[in-house]
């Protein structure tokens, strides 16, 4: 038996031991259980110690994570090693929000200086956007950006233009992913041909949702311009450069093999966004996730976010027969969160073999959905409540925002004691002799 198999069977026998145990009484009967099972890192602090395992059963999912060797498969990914061993390829998404002048290598090849390279070019492109020095066919300014792409290419950009855009931004931007034509009509309508730039996004450039509205968006634009003018509207990113030129796009911005469809946004699948934002606004972006990075390179596995919230989750799923898992973030410019997360985790653990081609032994992941807090509190929320399944939730609270408007203490207290009640709720629940002495009591 192999050591992860081992590990894998110790941690089942301690979940079942800890599928009958409340959360309060791990509360109780251990003492340090916040501050072990918390991590504070790179701007967010995670709270794990709700999580149905004890301290035992944390413990059991650290030896998981050591047995399996997750470091190592962590140093090989940030190496540029082939952990894409299907297709021989690198995952090297950290190099693209990496600082200036770092030196990340994929398969042995410096690509660092091409990534610095892309950046400055979106940098230059934003800024002549949004200063009015790079105009449209018929000289006039852009006001508006449609974004065109589907999966990674898609939910990435529309999590982040949800979470960062102003409340009146001087560029509006409008995402179309759906083949169905009436996606396409709703992004252009009341739009001016003349001031609207056309991005469209696809790693090979023959997607078939995205060509199909690309070419909507083409005719579109052909009632108003010459083929000469429109060029100028007509954006593609790609890994397919020479393919997005001879469909008509007057300009490309790149991205490498080694670039994952859902770990794009950080790359320039996300120019649109840059652009509209500004690109001091993406960069920070691009700091936030690096220093996330940093973190998770840096920390120990006992106090490193990314692995523990990973460990929570195969504890939930492999030791206690948890499939599902709910993502409620209290905070409207993140309610496109649990939609990004579903194609992130979902379509990464949706396999049925193994790196070695081998059938998997266990189950890969939870069946991953949500809606933004309070909204979800009055649609699925009585089912994880009350129903007969346990699903794990996971609470997603802003502290800070960095809009003055918006960042409102005593508008944001219903919001999150909303967050705090509902966790509450579910980590200690009511017992029956509980819930009819308050009944009795209320007459």
């Amino acid at each position: 038996m192999t050591a992860r198999n081992q590990a894998l069977d110790l941690l089942r026998a301690v979940a079942r031991k800890d599928a009958g145990a409340r959360i309060a009484h791990h509360f109780a009967t251990d003492p340090g259980r916040l501050n072990r099972m918390s991590v504070d890192g790179a701007g967010l602090y995670l709270d794990l110690s709700k999580q149905s395992w004890s301290a035992e059963g944390f413990e059991a999912a650290l030896d998981v994570a050591r047995a399996c060797d997750v470091e190592g498969r962590r140093n090989a990914l940030f190496g540029g090693e082939a952990v894409n061993n299907t297709e021989g390829r690198a995952v090297l998404h950290p190099a693209l929000r990496a600082a200036e002048g770092a030196d990340y290598h994929a398969l042995g090849e410096a690509v660092s200086k091409e990534v610095d390279a892309t950046r400055d070019a979106m940098c230059q492109y934003a800024a002549d956007i949004r200063s009015g020095a790079e105009t449209g066919g018929t000289k006039q300014p852009f006001t508006t950006i449609v974004h065109i792409g589907i999966g990674g290419s898609d939910l990435g950009p529309r999590l982040l233009w949800d979470a960062l855009k102003p409340l009146e931004p001087t560029i509006d931007l409008r995402f179309v992913a759906n083949i169905d034509p009436r996606d396409m009509a709703e992004a252009l309508a009341g739009l001016d041909p003349e001031t609207t730039l056309v991005v469209v996004v696809s790693k090979t450039f023959t997607t078939q949702e995205t060509l199909a509205n690309a070419e909507l968006a083409k005719a579109w634009l052909a009632e108003s311009l010459s083929p000469r003018r429109m060029v100028k509207h007509l954006i593609g990113v790609t890994a397919a450069p020479d393919k997005a030129r001879d469909w008509g796009c007057g300009r490309t911005f790149g991205f490498r093999d080694w670039v994952g469809g859902r770990y794009s946004l950080w790359s320039a699948v996300s120019l649109s966004v840059a652009v509209a934002l500004g690109w001091d606004v993406f960069e920070r972006m691009l700091a936030g996730a690096r220093a996330m990075d940093e973190h998770f390179v840096e920390a120990d596995l006992e106090k490193n976010a990314p692995v523990l919230l990973a460990l929570a989750q195969i504890f939930n799923v492999e030791g206690l027969d948890r499939h599902a898992r709910t993502v409620a973030p209290y905070a409207h410019g993140l309610r496109r969160l649990p939609a990004f997360l579903q194609q992130l985790e979902m379509e990464s653990n949706g396999k049925r073999v193994k790196r070695d081609g081998t059938p998997v032994d266990t189950a890969t992941g939870p069946i991953v959905f949500g809606e933004p807090g309070t909204n979800g509190q009055h649609a699925f929320f009585q089912q994880i409540h009350q129903g007969p399944q346990v699903v794990p939730a996971e609470f997603v609270v802003v502290a800070h925002t960095s809009d003055a408007a918006m960042d409102d203490r005593e508008g944001d207290a219903p919001l999150w004691s909303n967050a705090l009640a509902q966790a509450q709720a579910l980590m200690v629940g009511k017992t029956e002799k509980q819930a009819h002495a308050e009944l009795v009591a209320a007459g």
